[in-house]
């Protein structure tokens, strides 16, 4: 029987971290972000779980790692909700086109988008980690009561939406626009969706 490696930073020359990966790979597509904990892939790649958190931090670092994702989107959400509130959605949508449209993280993430079309259990895997990671986080920034939950839900939506129709449906102009004029034209929309509907005033 294997014996997990030793505990901290790792000495030598390892495996470890390529045998974390692919574990990790293997359980989400399996059974799904919700499902999966970092002590079920320390078991599955035999190694002690503190090695994970020493190599990706967090549950969401081994997934976008996992995935091979050169920019996780659940860290740079994380990233820009330290920021003010009301210049959220241009910093955002700026962040997300910047990612996306680099030719270093670009790559990863279109092929991951297309896997995510192309296959059920990648689809359903990120969709958790939206759930999640994505939404819960920028939930809490926004006060963390269940509607904050819902409006932090159709703000991600949207900007799905906006991934979707310029990275896979190429739709024009939405693929030839500057990422100034999307962000223009994206935050009111996100603005409102992290507002909320408006209250109507009572009838008399």
């Amino acid at each position: 029987m294997n014996k997990p490696r030793g505990r901290g930073r790792p000495r030598g020359t390892t495996s470890a971290r390529a045998d974390i990966l692919a574990a990790a790979r293997r359980r989400f597509l399996e059974d799904g972000y919700d499902r999966v904990t970092l002590r079920s892939v320390a078991t599955d790649a035999q190694v002690d779980v503190a090695l994970i958190s020493y190599y990706f931090g967090s549950k969401k670092g081994l997934f976008g790692a996992a995935m091979a994702l050169a920019a996780n989107p659940a860290l740079l959400l994380a990233g820009e909700l330290t920021g003010p509130l009301n210049s959220l959605p241009e910093r955002v949508v700026r962040t997300v086109l910047r990612v996306w449209d680099d030719p270093e993280t670009g790559p990863s993430l279109r092929t991951f988008l297309e896997a995510i079309v192309r296959d059920p259990h990648v689809a359903r895997t990120f969709g958790e980690v939206i759930e999640q990671e994505m939404v819960p986080a920028l939930a809490h920034r926004l006060g963390g009561d269940a509607d904050a939950t819902r409006r932090a839900s159709v703000a991600t939506s949207q900007l799905a939406g906006m991934i979707l129709s310029r990275y896979v449906l190429c739709v024009e102009p939405m693929v030839s626009m500057s990422h100034q004029e999307l962000a223009r034209h994206m935050a009111p929309g996100l603005r409102a969706a992290l507002a909320g509907p408006t209250r109507r005033p009572p009838s008399r």
